[in-house]
C-alpha cells in the first residue's frame, strides 16, 4: 500500500517537474494563448457605436482566431453586454480596476477600436507609459470633433504623438487620415481601413419578424429612412446628464428643415411611385422624435397610409437583422448604412460637416455616387433620383453594394494580416 502510494507520488512530481522543465525551455508556448485589449465600446445610445465592438471583434475572431480578446469598454449597459455575450461567448469584458491591471500585464497588445475620433487616448497613453507595450489604431475619424468650424480643426500634441508611436494608424476615411499627416503624425503604418462596423454580424431575427409582421412590411418590399439634426441633440436624454448646449439647438432649429425636407421628397417619391412602403428609423435614441416631427407627421395623408414610424429606439442586432430584409436605406446617417452595406443592402448617405469627416469613407470604399452633401445643392438636387433609382433598380444597386463589400473585405484582411504580424512578434 505504502509502495504504491510512494509510486504514485513519485510520478506525480516527476510530471510536475517535466511540465516545468518544458514551460522554462519555452516548449509548451504555443500552447499559452497571446492575450491582447481591445479598447471599444464608447456608448449605447447609438447603434453604430455599438456596432464598432461586435464589427471588429468579428474581425478577429476570423483573423486571428488564436488570439484572446479581452475587451475594455467605456459602457455595455442597457443590453449591449448580453448582445455581445450572445454572440462572443468565450468574450472576456474587463471593467474593474482589478482585471484592467490584470490585462495590462499579461496582455501583449492594445488595439483602439473604430471610433469617431481617438476615443481613448488617455487610456491609450496610459498602456503605454505604463507598460511600455505596443499599440495600434483601427479606423478612426481625425481628429473627428462635432462642433462649429472653429472646433473642428483642433489637435492636441498627445493625439499627434500617440498616432506616431503606434505601430500602425488606420483612418476610416481618407481626409482623416490627410488630416493627421498635416498636423505632423508620422506613424509607420498610416492607412485607410474601413469602420470596424463594416463586420458586424449580429442578429435578433425573432424580434425583428415580429415588429415586421406587426406593422406589415414585408421582406424586400420596404426602405428604410432615417432622419438627423446637425449635431444630436444628447441633452434630450437623461442618462446623458447634459444641459441643453443652446448655440447647438439654435443651428439645429435653423438647419432641420433644409436637411429632412429631400429626405421626406425622397419618401414621398418612393411611396407614390413604388410598391414599396418605408420604414423610419433611428440611429441614435434621439432621433425617434425627430423622424416624427420633421419626416412623419408632415407628410400627405396617401403616402402616410404606408409610412411605419418607429417609436422606440433598439439595439444594433435587431437593427441589422431588419436592414436585411429591407430593400434598401437613405437618410442622414452613417453607421446603419454601414451595417447595410455589410449584409449586401444599398444605402445612401446624406451627410454635413457638423458630423465630421466620417462620411467621406463612402467615396473611399467606392459608392461616391450614394453619397451626398446637403450643403451643396447639386447633391441634395441629386438624393431623390438616387433614391428612386435605388429603389425600381434593385439588381443594380445590389451589384454597386457587392464591389464596395469585396474591396472593404480585402482591406479588412490586409489590416488584420498587419495587426497578427504586430501582436505574434511582440
Amino acid at each position: 500500500m505504502n509502495m504504491t502510494l510512494n509510486r504514485r507520488t513519485f510520478l506525480k512530481q516527476t510530471s510536475l517537474l517535466a511540465a516545468s522543465l518544458h514551460v522554462a525551455l519555452g516548449e509548451t508556448s504555443a500552447a499559452v494563448p497571446k492575450s491582447i485589449i481591445l479598447r471599444s465600446s464608447w456608448q449605447t445610445e447609438n447603434i453604430g457605436d455599438i456596432a464598432h465592438t461586435p464589427g471588429v471583434l468579428t474581425l478577429l475572431e476570423k483573423y486571428l482566431p488564436e488570439v484572446e480578446v479581452r475587451l475594455w469598454p467605456s459602457n455595455v449597459k442597457n443590453g449591449v453586454e448580453e448582445m455581445l455575450r450572445k454572440r462572443f461567448p468565450k468574450l472576456r469584458i474587463i471593467q474593474t480596476p482589478e482585471e484592467i491591471q490584470q490585462a495590462f500585464t499579461e496582455c501583449v497588445f492594445l488595439l483602439h477600436g473604430s471610433g469617431p475620433s481617438l476615443v481613448a487616448k488617455q487610456d491609450v497613453e496610459r498602456w503605454r507609459k505604463t507598460t511600455g507595450k505596443p499599440y495600434g489604431i483601427y479606423g478612426i475619424t481625425f481628429p473627428g470633433i462635432y462642433g462649429f468650424p472653429e472646433d473642428r480643426q483642433k489637435v492636441t500634441p498627445l493625439e499627434i504623438e500617440l498616432l506616431t508611436q503606434a505601430r500602425f494608424a488606420y483612418f476610416r476615411d481618407s481626409v482623416s487620415m490627410e488630416f493627421a499627416k498635416k498636423h505632423g503624425a508620422n506613424c509607420p503604418i498610416m492607412e485607410f481601413c474601413p469602420d470596424g462596423a463594416f463586420a458586424v454580424d449580429v442578429r435578433d431575427d425573432q424580434t425583428a419578424d415580429a415588429f415586421l409582421r406587426e406593422h406589415g412590411l414585408e421582406t424586400g418590399k420596404f426602405l428604410c429612412a432615417i432622419p438627423q439634426v446637425r449635431f444630436s441633440p444628447w441633452w434630450e436624454l437623461p442618462s446623458k446628464k447634459q444641459s441643453i448646449n443652446e448655440a447647438k439647438h439654435a443651428h439645429n432649429e435653423k438647419m432641420k428643415e433644409q436637411d429632412n425636407a429631400p429626405i421626406r421628397e425622397a419618401i414621398i417619391a418612393v411611396v407614390r411611385q413604388t410598391p414599396l412602403k418605408v420604414l423610419l428609423v433611428p440611429e441614435n435614441a434621439t432621433q425617434m422624435r425627430i423622424g416624427k416631427e420633421m419626416l412623419y407627421d408632415p407628410l400627405p395623408d396617401d403616402v402616410k397610409k404606408r409610412v411605419v414610424w418607429r417609436d422606440k429606439y433598439w439595439l444594433t442586432d435587431e437593427a441589422v437583422s431588419t436592414y436585411i430584409r429591407s430593400a434598401g436605406l437613405f437618410g442622414l446617417e452613417m453607421h446603419s448604412p454601414i451595417m447595410c452595406i455589410a449584409q449586401g443592402i444599398p444605402a445612401i448617405v446624406c451627410r454635413f460637416d457638423e458630423q465630421t469627416s466620417k462620411g467621406y469613407m463612402w467615396r473611399d470604399i467606392g459608392l461616391g455616387d450614394w453619397l451626398f452633401d446637403m450643403d451643396t445643392p447639386n447633391d441634395v438636387a441629386k438624393i431623390v433620383p438616387t433614391v428612386l433609382e435605388m429603389a425600381k433598380n434593385p439588381k443594380a444597386a445590389k451589384m454597386k453594394v457587392k464591389k464596395a463589400q469585396a474591396f472593404v473585405k480585402q482591406r479588412q484582411e490586409q489590416t488584420m494580416n498587419v495587426l497578427k504580424k504586430n501582436v505574434f512578434t511582440t
